[in-house]
């Protein structure tokens, strides 16, 4: 009885592990997780009135400079004006040592006087020997002598006069005066310095500031398609110029509007750029020579322009610009487009794309074309951010 119990349960449980195993080898391996579609952000683009003008970097140059160096030789005895301060052509800026030059002006004014008295002297006594000699008072021979002194006194009457002259001119030259209307700066300069005729560095330096000189570096290319749009009218103009807005490095619009009014005659074969000259107001001198600024040359209005932010373009290996473009069924499509000029932080759109069509911006690196994708559309203002 004991024997047929043991075999029983040895049967079931052969049974019941045989069960187990039929069972598991029925069960079939669950596929993975179908990955969701990756996250991007887009934006939908549109058709919109569009401001078109050249921004150019500048340096701003001074209208006028004058760099004042004595033209005669002395000390330093008075200063006359304020450093910083605004001066006017002819106002006395220095004086220097007069002494010696006011004798030497006084000592060519006797010479001259003693010329002047001994010319006129031999001219009393030719005049006499002119009638001497038709009534052969006298030899012809005198009389050409008192004639050649007469003319060697005269000589010396205009050698007086032109000492006189340089002596006037050297003793004026003791009054250092601004040859121009500007703002003086500072100077190394003071009372009981000794300077020198003509020397190497300047006592002072007056600059005038309004109105001013900015100097941009314009491609060749870019001025001949600015020169055509002028000539087409599609420029804003000044005058017969073109006008011309600046941005301050502080990144603030400078207030006033000026022209360009001038530009190189060649062009630089190094960089294929030249040097165009815009005339800029300055009542208030904000502008200062040597600052850098940005000049914007405006070009009238798209109303129908096509931009695109700059973080949305790529380029490939040949440098040609292509976005991501998201279908209507959330599909990335690669797209090749031919962009324009910057417009703040886009791209203006030439040929590729057109109204309503939505380029990825954010999530470029973890997408494929032919991929699906789940956009979230984000505005302009987000795009620059991001």
């Amino acid at each position: 009885m004991l024997a047929r119990s043991s075999w029983l349960l040895r049967c079931g449980t052969a049974a019941f592990l045989s069960g187990t195993i039929l069972l598991s080898g029925c069960q079939k391996k669950a596929p993975p997780a179908k990955a969701p579609p990756q996250k991007v952000e887009v934006y939908r683009l549109h058709t919109q009135s569009v401001t078109m003008e050249t921004s150019l970097p500048g340096r701003v140059e001074a209208y006028e400079q004058a760099q004042i160096r004595p033209q005669v030789s002395g000390v330093i005895v008075s200063r006359s004006f304020e450093e910083g301060a605004d001066v006017k052509a002819g106002q006395s800026l220095y004086q220097i040592y007069i002494a010696p030059f006011q004798a030497a002006y006084d000592q060519a004014k006797g010479r001259l006087m003693e010329a002047q008295a001994s010319a006129q002297r031999a001219e009393q006594q030719l005049k006499r020997y002119r009638e001497l000699v038709q009534a052969r008072a006298v030899s012809q021979q005198d009389y050409d002598n008192l004639l050649a002194t007469t003319r060697q006194a005269q000589a010396q009457v205009m050698q007086g006069k032109a000492a006189l002259e340089s002596a006037a001119v050297n003793l004026n030259y003791t009054h250092v005066k601004a040859p121009i209307d500007g703002r003086i700066g500072r100077t190394l300069y003071t009372e009981g310095t000794l300077v020198t005729a003509n020397q190497s560095m300047p006592i002072a330096v007056v600059t005038r500031l309004d109105p001013i000189y900015v100097d941009v570096n314009l491609a060749s290319e870019d001025m001949i398609r600015l020169r055509r749009e002028l000539a087409q009218g599609r420029i804003e103009r000044q005058g017969n110029d073109a006008a011309v807005s600046l941005e301050l490095p502080d990144g603030s619009s400078y207030g006033q509007t000026g022209r360009l009014a001038l530009s190189e005659v060649t062009v630089d074969p190094a960089t294929g750029t030249l040097v165009m000259r815009a005339v800029m107001p300055n009542a208030d001198r904000l502008l200062l020579p040597g600052m850098f600024v940005h000049a914007h040359v405006h070009e009238g209005v798209d109303p129908h322009g096509l931009l695109v932010p700059q973080v949305a373009v790529q380029r490939n290996s040949k440098s040609d610009p292509y976005v991501m473009v998201v279908d209507q069924d959330n599909k990335v499509h690669l797209r090749s487009i031919t962009i324009g000029r910057t417009v703040g932080s886009s791209w203006q759109v030439m040929s590729g794309l057109s109204d309503g069509e939505r380029v990825i911006v954010k999530g470029l690196q973890k997408v494929h074309p032919d991929a699906v994708v789940s956009p979230h559309e984000i505005s302009a203002e987000q795009s620059v951010v991001e």
